[in-house]
Protein backbone atom coordinates (compact mmCIF):
# COMPACT_ATOMS: atom_id res chain seq x y z
CA UNK A 1 0.00 0.00 0.00
CA UNK A 2 1.72 3.38 -1.34
CA UNK A 3 0.74 6.49 0.60
CA UNK A 4 -0.69 5.96 3.83
CA UNK A 5 1.34 3.17 4.94
CA UNK A 6 -0.51 0.82 7.66
CA UNK A 7 1.76 1.14 10.24
CA UNK A 8 1.34 1.35 14.27
CA UNK A 9 2.64 4.69 15.85
CA UNK A 10 2.53 4.31 19.42
CA UNK A 11 4.06 5.87 22.25
CA UNK A 12 5.38 2.71 24.21
CA UNK A 13 3.18 0.80 22.36
CA UNK A 14 -0.17 1.86 22.89
CA UNK A 15 -0.95 0.58 19.09
CA UNK A 16 -3.55 2.26 16.90
CA UNK A 17 -3.48 1.82 12.98
CA UNK A 18 -2.85 4.84 11.43
CA UNK A 19 -0.98 6.39 8.68
CA UNK A 20 2.93 6.49 9.28
CA UNK A 21 4.33 9.22 11.01
CA UNK A 22 7.87 10.22 10.25
CA UNK A 23 10.94 10.97 11.66
CA UNK A 24 13.53 12.40 9.24
CA UNK A 25 15.59 14.02 11.79
CA UNK A 26 15.74 10.80 14.09
CA UNK A 27 19.79 10.17 13.90
CA UNK A 28 19.44 7.73 16.99
CA UNK A 29 17.39 5.18 15.83
CA UNK A 30 17.09 1.78 17.93
CA UNK A 31 15.89 -1.56 15.49
CA UNK A 32 13.81 -4.06 17.33
CA UNK A 33 13.53 -7.06 15.24
CA UNK A 34 15.63 -8.62 12.54
CA UNK A 35 13.74 -8.07 9.27
CA UNK A 36 13.53 -4.13 10.53
CA UNK A 37 17.30 -4.27 10.81
CA UNK A 38 17.44 -5.70 7.52
CA UNK A 39 15.45 -3.19 6.03
CA UNK A 40 17.18 -0.05 7.56
CA UNK A 41 20.20 -1.32 5.65
CA UNK A 42 18.55 -1.83 2.43
CA UNK A 43 17.08 1.13 2.47
CA UNK A 44 21.02 2.22 2.91
CA UNK A 45 20.28 4.08 6.43
CA UNK A 46 21.96 2.67 8.69
CA UNK A 47 24.17 5.21 9.49
CA UNK A 48 21.32 6.21 11.55
CA UNK A 49 21.11 3.18 13.39
CA UNK A 50 22.58 3.33 17.37
CA UNK A 51 21.71 -0.02 18.33
CA UNK A 52 19.84 -3.47 17.49
CA UNK A 53 17.86 -5.96 19.65
CA UNK A 54 19.39 -9.50 19.91
CA UNK A 55 17.64 -11.26 16.61
CA UNK A 56 19.26 -8.60 14.70
CA UNK A 57 22.18 -9.86 13.03
CA UNK A 58 22.52 -9.65 9.67
CA UNK A 59 23.91 -7.90 7.63
CA UNK A 60 27.07 -8.79 9.41
CA UNK A 61 28.23 -5.54 10.56
CA UNK A 62 25.04 -4.71 12.50
CA UNK A 63 26.24 -7.50 14.94
CA UNK A 64 28.93 -4.38 15.98
CA UNK A 65 25.97 -2.32 17.24
CA UNK A 66 25.45 -2.02 21.01
CA UNK A 67 22.72 -4.94 21.98
CA UNK A 68 19.40 -4.17 24.13
CA UNK A 69 18.39 -7.70 24.17
CA UNK A 70 16.23 -10.14 23.26
CA UNK A 71 12.98 -8.33 21.18
CA UNK A 72 9.97 -10.16 23.92
CA UNK A 73 12.46 -9.57 26.58
CA UNK A 74 13.57 -5.98 26.86
CA UNK A 75 14.30 -3.88 29.86
CA UNK A 76 13.49 0.05 29.81
CA UNK A 77 17.05 -0.03 31.37
CA UNK A 78 18.15 -1.28 28.29
CA UNK A 79 16.63 0.49 25.65
CA UNK A 80 16.75 3.62 26.97
CA UNK A 81 20.52 3.79 27.91
CA UNK A 82 21.20 3.51 24.42
CA UNK A 83 19.77 6.75 24.21
CA UNK A 84 17.70 6.74 21.06
CA UNK A 85 15.33 9.06 19.42
CA UNK A 86 13.42 6.84 17.61
CA UNK A 87 12.25 2.72 18.13
CA UNK A 88 11.50 0.77 15.20
CA UNK A 89 10.00 -2.68 16.22
CA UNK A 90 8.43 -5.54 14.88
CA UNK A 91 5.63 -6.34 16.03
CA UNK A 92 5.52 -8.93 19.93
CA UNK A 93 8.42 -6.52 20.87
CA UNK A 94 8.00 -6.62 25.04
CA UNK A 95 7.17 -7.26 27.74
CA UNK A 96 4.12 -4.86 28.17
CA UNK A 97 5.39 -3.28 30.96
CA UNK A 98 8.39 -2.39 29.28
CA UNK A 99 6.54 -0.59 26.51
CA UNK A 100 4.48 0.95 29.01
CA UNK A 101 7.62 2.51 30.88
CA UNK A 102 9.21 3.59 27.60
CA UNK A 103 5.91 5.44 27.43
CA UNK A 104 6.64 7.62 30.31
CA UNK A 105 9.69 8.59 28.01
CA UNK A 106 8.02 9.80 25.48
CA UNK A 107 9.88 7.48 22.80
CA UNK A 108 8.53 7.88 19.70
CA UNK A 109 7.95 4.37 19.29
CA UNK A 110 6.58 2.63 15.41
CA UNK A 111 5.44 -0.52 15.27
CA UNK A 112 6.04 -2.15 11.58
CA UNK A 113 3.24 -4.25 10.05
CA UNK A 114 4.41 -8.06 9.38
CA UNK A 115 4.17 -9.47 6.37
CA UNK A 116 4.87 -13.02 4.52
CA UNK A 117 4.01 -12.13 1.32
CA UNK A 118 5.06 -9.66 -1.60
CA UNK A 119 2.26 -7.40 -0.83
CA UNK A 120 2.73 -7.48 2.90
CA UNK A 121 6.67 -7.24 3.03
CA UNK A 122 6.14 -4.56 0.11
CA UNK A 123 4.16 -2.86 2.86
CA UNK A 124 6.84 -3.52 5.35
CA UNK A 125 9.69 -1.64 3.86
CA UNK A 126 7.68 1.02 2.66
CA UNK A 127 6.39 1.33 6.44
CA UNK A 128 10.16 1.39 7.64
CA UNK A 129 10.88 4.16 4.87
CA UNK A 130 8.11 6.31 5.61
CA UNK A 131 9.01 5.89 9.72
CA UNK A 132 12.76 7.11 8.85
CA UNK A 133 11.21 10.29 6.48
CA UNK A 134 12.90 8.67 3.00
CA UNK A 135 9.62 7.18 1.70
CA UNK A 136 11.43 7.67 -1.83
CA UNK A 137 14.30 5.08 -0.59
CA UNK A 138 11.95 1.96 -0.83
CA UNK A 139 11.65 2.01 -4.36
CA UNK A 140 14.99 0.03 -4.68
CA UNK A 141 14.96 -2.79 -2.35
CA UNK A 142 10.67 -3.13 -3.29
CA UNK A 143 11.57 -3.50 -6.98
CA UNK A 144 14.40 -6.02 -5.95
CA UNK A 145 11.94 -8.02 -3.39
CA UNK A 146 9.59 -8.02 -6.65
CA UNK A 147 11.85 -9.62 -8.89
CA UNK A 148 12.78 -11.86 -6.18
CA UNK A 149 9.10 -13.05 -5.81
CA UNK A 150 8.96 -13.43 -9.40
CA UNK A 151 11.76 -16.09 -9.93
CA UNK A 152 10.21 -18.08 -7.00
CA UNK A 153 6.82 -18.16 -9.20
CA UNK A 154 8.51 -19.45 -11.88
CA UNK A 155 9.99 -22.24 -9.82
CA UNK A 156 7.17 -22.89 -8.02
CA UNK A 157 4.08 -22.66 -11.02
CA UNK A 158 5.02 -25.82 -12.27
CA UNK A 159 5.62 -28.44 -10.01
CA UNK A 160 4.76 -31.80 -10.68
CA UNK A 161 3.91 -32.81 -6.63
CA UNK A 162 3.67 -30.99 -3.14
CA UNK A 163 5.86 -32.59 -0.37
CA UNK A 164 4.62 -32.34 3.10
CA UNK A 165 7.46 -30.44 5.41
CA UNK A 166 7.39 -30.76 8.68
CA UNK A 167 8.82 -27.77 10.46
CA UNK A 168 11.00 -28.63 14.09
CA UNK A 169 11.08 -25.39 16.22
CA UNK A 170 12.93 -27.40 19.02
CA UNK A 171 13.81 -31.11 20.43
CA UNK A 172 14.27 -30.44 24.44
CA UNK A 173 14.06 -33.43 26.11
CA UNK A 174 13.57 -35.53 23.26
CA UNK A 175 10.13 -33.79 23.04
CA UNK A 176 9.46 -32.48 19.44
CA UNK A 177 8.03 -28.61 19.30
CA UNK A 178 6.78 -28.23 15.92
CA UNK A 179 4.89 -26.06 13.55
CA UNK A 180 1.14 -25.80 12.89
CA UNK A 181 -1.30 -23.36 11.00
CA UNK A 182 -0.95 -19.83 11.15
CA UNK A 183 2.73 -19.01 11.53
CA UNK A 184 6.05 -17.78 9.58
CA UNK A 185 7.15 -21.54 9.20
CA UNK A 186 3.94 -22.58 7.48
CA UNK A 187 3.99 -19.53 5.40
CA UNK A 188 8.10 -20.09 4.18
CA UNK A 189 7.15 -23.61 3.44
CA UNK A 190 3.89 -22.39 1.44
CA UNK A 191 5.88 -19.91 -0.08
CA UNK A 192 8.21 -22.45 -1.58
CA UNK A 193 5.89 -24.98 -3.05
CA UNK A 194 5.60 -27.20 0.32
CA UNK A 195 3.18 -28.04 2.40
CA UNK A 196 2.75 -28.25 5.96
CA UNK A 197 2.36 -31.54 7.44
CA UNK A 198 1.16 -30.58 10.99
CA UNK A 199 -2.85 -29.30 10.33
CA UNK A 200 -5.19 -28.89 12.97
CA UNK A 201 -3.59 -26.50 15.39
CA UNK A 202 -2.80 -22.75 15.29
CA UNK A 203 0.94 -22.10 16.25
CA UNK A 204 3.36 -24.51 18.35
CA UNK A 205 3.12 -27.48 20.17
CA UNK A 206 4.64 -30.71 21.25
CA UNK A 207 3.89 -33.19 19.03
CA UNK A 208 2.84 -37.07 20.22
CA UNK A 209 4.43 -39.88 18.35
CA UNK A 210 1.25 -40.95 16.80
CA UNK A 211 0.99 -37.33 16.09
CA UNK A 212 4.60 -37.34 13.89
CA UNK A 213 3.43 -41.18 12.88
CA UNK A 214 0.31 -40.02 11.14
CA UNK A 215 1.88 -37.12 9.83
CA UNK A 216 4.45 -39.12 7.80
CA UNK A 217 6.67 -35.79 6.74
CA UNK A 218 8.69 -36.11 3.28
CA UNK A 219 10.89 -33.31 4.66
CA UNK A 220 12.28 -32.07 8.21
CA UNK A 221 13.20 -28.30 8.15
CA UNK A 222 14.85 -26.63 10.91
CA UNK A 223 17.07 -23.74 11.98
CA UNK A 224 20.34 -24.19 12.18
CA UNK A 225 22.22 -20.98 13.98
CA UNK A 226 25.29 -22.31 14.46
CA UNK A 227 25.14 -22.88 17.60
CA UNK A 228 26.00 -26.51 17.70
CA UNK A 229 24.41 -29.86 18.44
CA UNK A 230 21.53 -28.30 19.90
CA UNK A 231 17.75 -28.93 19.54
CA UNK A 232 17.95 -26.25 16.53
CA UNK A 233 21.01 -27.86 14.82
CA UNK A 234 20.48 -31.26 15.85
CA UNK A 235 22.44 -33.92 13.72
CA UNK A 236 20.39 -36.76 12.04
CA UNK A 237 21.78 -38.74 14.33
CA UNK A 238 19.76 -37.21 16.70
CA UNK A 239 15.92 -37.59 15.26
CA UNK A 240 17.09 -41.05 14.48
CA UNK A 241 17.74 -41.64 17.76
CA UNK A 242 13.89 -40.80 18.00
CA UNK A 243 11.38 -44.02 17.20
CA UNK A 244 8.70 -41.81 16.40
CA UNK A 245 10.80 -39.58 13.80
CA UNK A 246 13.07 -42.23 12.84
CA UNK A 247 10.18 -43.90 10.79
CA UNK A 248 9.20 -41.33 8.98
CA UNK A 249 9.77 -40.52 5.19
CA UNK A 250 11.81 -37.35 5.66
CA UNK A 251 14.32 -39.46 8.12
CA UNK A 252 14.57 -42.76 6.28
CA UNK A 253 15.55 -41.23 3.37
CA UNK A 254 17.96 -37.89 4.80
CA UNK A 255 15.33 -35.55 3.90
CA UNK A 256 16.70 -33.00 6.69
CA UNK A 257 16.78 -29.49 6.12
CA UNK A 258 18.56 -26.50 7.80
CA UNK A 259 18.40 -23.29 7.34
CA UNK A 260 19.77 -20.03 9.48
CA UNK A 261 16.49 -18.84 11.46
CA UNK A 262 16.62 -15.48 10.55
CA UNK A 263 16.79 -15.80 6.78
CA UNK A 264 13.93 -18.93 6.47
CA UNK A 265 11.95 -17.24 9.39
CA UNK A 266 12.85 -13.26 9.60
CA UNK A 267 10.76 -12.30 6.71
CA UNK A 268 12.86 -9.16 5.98
CA UNK A 269 14.20 -8.24 2.15
CA UNK A 270 15.80 -11.58 1.98
CA UNK A 271 12.42 -13.69 2.15
CA UNK A 272 11.64 -14.58 -1.35
CA UNK A 273 15.25 -15.72 -2.07
CA UNK A 274 14.93 -17.83 1.25
CA UNK A 275 11.67 -19.77 -0.08
CA UNK A 276 13.62 -20.06 -3.80
CA UNK A 277 16.74 -21.83 -1.79
CA UNK A 278 14.03 -23.90 0.80
CA UNK A 279 12.12 -24.65 -2.64
CA UNK A 280 15.58 -25.83 -3.90
CA UNK A 281 16.77 -27.82 -1.33
CA UNK A 282 12.94 -29.83 -0.96
CA UNK A 283 12.72 -30.31 -5.01
CA UNK A 284 16.38 -30.94 -5.37
CA UNK A 285 16.83 -27.78 -8.08
CA UNK A 286 19.72 -26.62 -8.51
Amino acid sequence: MRGLIAASVVWAGLAAPVAAESYPDAGKVLAIGGSVTEIVYALGQQDRLIARDSTSNFPAEAQELPDVGYMRALSPEGVLSVGPDLILSEEGAGPPETIELLKEAEVPFVTIPSGTDAEGLTAKIEAVAEALGVPEAAAGPVEELQADFSRLAEKTQDQSETRSVLFILSLQGGRVMASGQGTEAEAIMELAGARNAMQGFEGYKPLSDEAITAAAPDVILMMDRGDGEDGHGAAAETLKSLPALAETPAVRDGAVIRMNGLYLLGFGPRAADAALDLHNAIYGDG
